[in-house]
């Protein structure tokens, strides 16, 4: 393959992974909204059923899709299976927080965390990855993290949700970008590995009285949702983890945690202080610095890939 088709694989690469990210990180944003209306549901009962029907979709999906082949050669790799209950892990433990930190009120402690994560992904995709940053992408990175300690300091009760939820996305993220197996295939596995622990939950809490579908046929039908919920954006994000470099994921992550955000103070009365008012400009401030040196850096590339091609 030459140059210029080479050039413009890696932009329609990156284009796809752009559009997949803000797809992923706006429904993540807006998920909020949907897991109020199932507030009367325990945390645990609604993951359960998140990955009970999730697994159903992503069979559907693997089969249209024609991902079997890469299904049945990732089990038979017991590196790699190993490393996906890892991560399997990490995302079930991150939504069961997430579900709760929504359900208990603390929506702004799950919006911090969201926050932080996108710090997190820099600082692996430069210190894991040797992705490497400009001084303004680093002057970004200061800003915010200043920002978000001005957040943090003032959240110190639920500061724990945010960390956890922070460290499992960000570990999770990191180890599905360098792990070699496509992301519904991926995810597929993972899915089917806690598959077991969500149905004998569920089944559990049937043979105890609990209710396994909810109390209504609203509740049943928005359990039975979250299949489709939970996989659409998930599966938008390995593919952009994919396809962008570590740290752009990361800036792109800003997104969910600004919606989440404007969604807790806006709609559910959460408190909005001014800690809140200097994290939100630091961060908006890092965001304008790091996507202008990211649009400087590819237009110098750019330049120079047309120079050489002149000389050439």
């Amino acid at each position: 393959m030459n140059a210029p088709n080479s050039a413009a694989t890696a932009a329609g690469r990156a284009r796809a992974g752009l559009l997949y990210g803000l797809a992923a990180y706006g429904l993540w944003g807006v998920m909020p909204i949907y897991f109020k209306w199932l507030q009367a549901v325990p945390s645990v009962d609604i993951v359960a059923h998140r990955i009970v029907w999730s697994l159903a979709v992503l069979l559907i999906l693997a089969t249209v899709g024609g991902a079997w082949a890469q299904i049945n050669a990732a089990l038979g790799n017991v590196r790699l299976l190993a490393m996906l209950f890892l991560t399997a892990l990490l995302i079930g433990t991150n939504w069961l927080l997430y579900v709760y930190a929504i359900n208990s009120g603390h929506i702004l402690a799950g919006s911090l965390g969201y926050y932080l994560n996108p710090l997190a992904n820099i600082l692996l995709g430069r210190f894991i990855l040797k992705e490497r940053l400009s001084r303004l992408q680093w002057t970004a990175v200061a800003i915010a993290t200043g920002g978000i300690a001005v957040l943090a300091a003032g959240a110190l009760g639920t500061l724990w949700i945010s960390l956890t939820l922070c460290f499992s996305f960000a570990t999770y993220g990191l180890l599905r970008k360098i792990i070699h197996v496509e992301s519904l295939a991926g995810l597929t596995i993972e899915t089917a590995l806690l598959f077991p622990l969500a149905l004998g939950w569920l089944l559990l809490g049937g043979a105890v009285g609990r209710p396994m579908f909810g109390t209504d046929g609203t509740e049943t039908t928005l359990l039975m949702a979250a299949g489709i919920v939970s996989t659409v954006p998930l599966l938008c994000f390995t593919a952009a983890a994919r396809r962008l470099a570590y740290s752009t994921v990361g800036i792109l992550q800003f997104v969910a945690p600004t919606l989440q955000f404007l969604l807790a103070v806006a709609i559910y009365d959460e408190p909005f202080t001014t800690a809140h008012a200097i994290a939100f400009g630091c961060i908006w401030t890092a965001l304008a610095l790091y996507l202008g040196a990211m649009i400087r850096d590819r237009r110098a590339r750019q330049t120079q890939e047309c120079s050489e091609m002149a000389e050439a």
